[in-house]
């Protein structure tokens, strides 16, 4: 009997993943909603990002099987092993890179993603637009500040921001759509996600990529139109 004591047990653990999950993102959604209400927002206009780096495939199904379609992955290569696949049955599949990109997977990258969070230095812009304009595509992109000025992490200064933007509109032909930060972990967030907004709202950018699982709800109010949330969907990571 034992074999099939496993099987009960395996089978289990699944449905109560499932349930944990679909019920992990039912509360996020209704949390979007009550902020966004309660800020004279349209909850439509927030976009919840599933970060699913480091995530098992279970889970990643799991999460598809709750209707979810928008992910977030910090690597290419990694992504690629999650989604490539996946690409073929889910049409409505929306894949957005939220991790540095080097300029060596810049290719890989354009195949397989639809937002690119992480636009950060010259070098990277340069190859990118190069790439997009051989290729004849356009990918919307963000600038990823580093609104703390902190020496270990990515990001332009926020003093650079309108040189950089220039060189990438400009110079680059990359389509800019918002600012990505995320902000020192010791500090307010509002504080940081205020000033990403007074930053977007100057030079006339629509969309904010800020709030994460611990603060996405600070990041409503000052006009988060994407959160990336990943612990609060899947559970913490292995």
């Amino acid at each position: 009997m034992r074999p099939f004591f496993l099987l009960d047990s395996q089978f289990s653990f699944f449905i109560l993943l499932a349930m944990s999950i679909t019920q992990n993102l039912k509360t996020i959604h209704d949390t979007i909603h009550k902020a966004a209400t309660n800020w004279g927002r349209d909850a439509h206009d927030i976009a919840l990002i599933a970060v699913s780096k480091n995530q098992d495939d279970d889970k990643i199904r799991q999460t598809l099987d709750a209707g979810h379609r928008v992910f977030g992955e910090n690597r290419v290569q990694e992504a690629s092993e999650h989604w490539s696949q996946a690409r073929a049955h889910y049409s409505d599949l929306t894949l957005h890179l939220i991790g540095p990109l080097q300029t060596n997977k810049i290719n890989d990258a354009i195949a397989l993603f639809d937002v690119i969070h992480t636009i950060d230095r010259e070098k990277l812009a340069r190859k990118l637009g190069d790439a997009l304009k051989a290729q004849g595509k356009s990918i919307p992109c963000f600038i990823q500040v580093n609104i703390g000025e902190e020496e270990q992490k990515a990001g332009i200064a926020p003093a650079d921001l309108p040189d950089f933007l220039a060189y990438c509109r400009d110079e680059c032909g990359l389509d800019i759509i918002g600012l990505m930060c995320i902000p020192p972990v010791d500090e307010p967030a509002a504080l940081y996600f205020a000033l990403l907004q007074k930053m977007a709202r100057h030079h006339g950018l629509p969309h904010l990529s800020m709030g994460m699982s611990d603060d996405y709800e600070k990041a409503i109010p000052l006009g988060a139109t994407f959160i990336r949330v990943g612990s609060a969907i899947f559970g913490n990571r292995p």
